[in-house]
């Protein structure tokens, strides 16, 4: 390592500083002579015949060259610079670009003061390149671990689906990858590949004044990930559209996109929808692992009682099953495993979904398409005419759609829908909310399940501590068990560990409310009474709240009062 001087420059600072000795040097250039010049520099020879440490040559290399010395180890690099350099030139050049200081690059360099790879580096990254001075194993190491994160991004053709004529559109702009800054196509690689690594659900860009953000939802948190500079904004932007067969020149009205990638052997599914801001496009990626395997019931979280209930219900031949909670409350992923758990050998199963999140073998999933006529509705008529025995409607979004999947629960199919409610009981309200005919609602429904997703604790790193009694119910709401004045509960360690990301989270499970239709739900129901009666009834007729299944999981260590407390109101 070292600066591309005549060696004894190097040599005779080293000499200086008392680091090696005048017989040391003298042996290294003898050495260096007989390997031909161009073998190895003088650091490395000095650090192979053991006279310093490659440290110490660093050290002096930065001292000549009049820049920092860093250790990369300790230094915060930011994965967004990084992405300005392909993994090609990295390796070419022997340098890392690490961080942004203002208008500037600061870039980790084997050789500091070699002015026509600051020149190449200008050209290729776009901005002025900060040099600093590592060693040569650190340089090597985070070439590694850095540079080569986008090398493993592909895109795949959609071969299931056949291009729809409507969306072509003549005023299209098709550009090409060449088209877009290379910067912009190693940032977007390092992104999707840093997102997929870090099991991330979405990707989230956004542009601010002076000042751009990309964020990942993990756990069904956000994240701060990178703070590229603003300037990269627009180009990545476009990049991402392009990969998503977006209209790259329509930048005032939002879009929808989308491209399967395969990223360290993994195919992902990526949906993208655009929006113009005050300060520039956003955008939002979802992420679909093709090779996650899914859930089965057992291991959603269900508590025993309510999981045998369940499953009594989802083999009924008949029937009308509800599956509420908010967006990203995991409702779709327990009608994934509800239909995984049902015979679709001797039974005919079709869904209708927007969009069809996962592929299921032996299923037939249907994806609505409003612009062609295919909506919730249309598609559950359509469905109903070709002798099912399961469906599962996507959501129930109208009177109409509510009405027809009712009306076919009645008819002797067993359907599975998902509805946006805050409990168990709002469900049959809300239905009668949307003019669906009380004893209709009342003869069809079976069951209700109300869910919410916590983080779990990550097992490695949480930390136990006890609560007073009387402080747990006044913060959950739930009383705790007859005498007791303690309870023993598990928190997040405040930086976490490694295993979890540094959050003290890793994971999530599933909050449970379970009400079973019986003659006293029924009679509610035709009466029209309102969702905390049928609550109450469902409560004295055995059912756990939503708080009661998570305060049973706290007891358990799984989650923490915080995590309750952000997902239940």
């Amino acid at each position: 390592m070292g600066r591309k001087l005549r060696p004894n420059f190097l040599g005779k600072k080293l000499v200086d500083d008392g680091v090696i000795t005048d017989e040391q040097l003298r042996e290294a250039l003898t050495d260096q002579r007989a390997q031909g010049k161009e073998k190895d520099l003088l650091g490395k020879v000095l650090v192979e015949q053991g006279a310093c440490t490659e440290e110490d040559v660093a050290r002096a290399v930065a001292e000549q060259a009049r820049v920092p010395w860093v250790s990369l180890e300790e230094y915060p690099i930011d994965a967004a610079a990084t992405a300005t350099l392909s993994a090609e030139d990295a390796e070419k050049y022997k340098a890392l670009p690490v961080a942004f200081r203002g208008r500037k690059l600061v870039v980790a360099m084997r050789y500091p003061t070699d002015i026509v790879a600051m020149d190449d580096l200008r050209a290729l990254t776009g901005f002025d390149i900060d040099p600093i001075v590592v060693t040569d194993t650190d340089l090597d190491l985070f070439i590694e671990r850095y540079a080569h994160r986008s090398m493993d991004v592909t895109q795949t053709d959609e071969e299931e689906e056949e291009p729809d004529p409507e969306d072509a559109s003549g005023d299209v702009v098709q550009a090409d990858v060449d088209d877009v800054q290379r910067p912009a196509v190693q940032l977007a690689n390092m992104i999707l590949t840093q997102a997929v690594r870090d099991e991330a659900s979405d990707i989230h860009i956004e542009a601010h004044e002076g000042s751009m953000r990309i964020r990942f939802r993990i756990d069904g948190v956000l994240h701060d990930v990178m703070h590229p500079p603003r300037r990269m904004h627009a180009s990545l932007i476009s990049r991402v559209k392009i990969m998503a067969s977006m209209d790259i020149a329509e930048r005032r009205l939002p879009q929808d996109g989308r491209m399967t990638l395969n990223i360290e052997g993994r195919a992902i599914d990526v949906r993208v929808a655009s929006l113009p801001t005050s300060f520039g496009e956003r955008l939002t990626l979802r992420l679909l692992d093709r090779g996650d395997r899914l859930f089965t019931l057992e291991e959603m979280g269900m508590a025993s009682g309510a999981l045998a209930q369940y499953e009594d219900a989802i083999n009924l031949p008949y029937g009308f099953i509800l599956v509420t909670g908010p967006t990203g409350s995991g409702k779709s992923t327990t009608l994934y495993a509800s239909l995984q758990a049902v015979d679709s050998v001797t039974k005919n199963v079709i869904t209708v979904e927007d969009p069809v999140e996962r592929r299921m073998d032996e299923i037939n999933q249907v994806q609505i398409n409003p612009r062609a006529g295919l909506t919730f509705a249309s598609g559950l008529r359509s469905i109903l005419r070709c002798d099912p025995d399961i469906v599962m409607v996507g959501e129930i979004r109208d009177k109409e759609t509510a009405q027809i999947a009712i009306e076919a629960a009645l008819t002797g199919h067993l359907v599975f829908a998902t509805l946006h409610t805050n409990d168990a009981a709002g469900a049959v309200s809300r239905l009668t909310e949307m003019e669906v005919e009380p004893y209709l609602t009342a003869s069809s429904l079976v069951c209700v399940v109300a869910q919410r997703l916590a983080r779990r604790l990550c097992l490695h790193c949480r930390e136990p501590y006890e609560m007073q009694a009387a402080e747990a119910e006044e913060l959950i709401g739930v009383t705790p068990e007859s005498g007791e004045e303690t309870l023993q509960l598990y928190r997040a360690k405040e930086d976490g560990c490694s295993r979890c990301s540094f959050t003290g989270y890793r994971g999530r499970i599933g909050l449970y409310e379970l009400l079973s239709v019986d003659e006293d739900i029924q009679q509610l129901t035709l009466e029209r009474r309102s969702s905390n009666e049928i609550k109450r009834a469902a409560t004295a007729a055995g059912m756990n709240t939503l708080r009661q299944d998570g305060m049973q999981k706290l007891r358990d260590g799984i989650t923490s009062v915080e995590e309750m407390m952000r997902v239940v109101l």
